[in-house]
């Protein structure tokens, strides 16, 4: 199971969220470190609007993804994009 998919069913059960877009940008990253040719998996952006974050703050909503992704972050996930939102909020994308 790739990093992505192993994200996406982790957020989909903490958070039933009502859109869920989980971006491998890995490759966009290349050559920014002497070596690193754009692994997969290391630097990933969350896309996510969930009933679960209404009346969170922002902080909240990152802490609350970011300890579920805890794991992958031991495990090499890089950097990690989170962008939240509670239904009704607007959105960038």
């Amino acid at each position: 199971m790739s990093l992505s998919t192993r994200i996406e069913a982790k957020l989909r059960e903490a958070f039933s969220p009502q859109r869920l877009s989980v971006i491998d940008e890995s490759a966009q990253h290349a050559g920014h470190q002497p070596g690193f040719a754009g692994a997969e998996g290391t630097h990933m952006r969350v896309r996510i609007v969930a009933e679960a974050f209404t009346g969170m703050t922002r902080l909240a909503r990152h802490r609350a993804i970011t300890e579920l992704l805890q794991p992958e972050l031991d495990e090499g996930l890089h950097a990690l994009a989170i962008e939240p939102a509670a239904p009704g909020e607007e959105t960038r994308w």
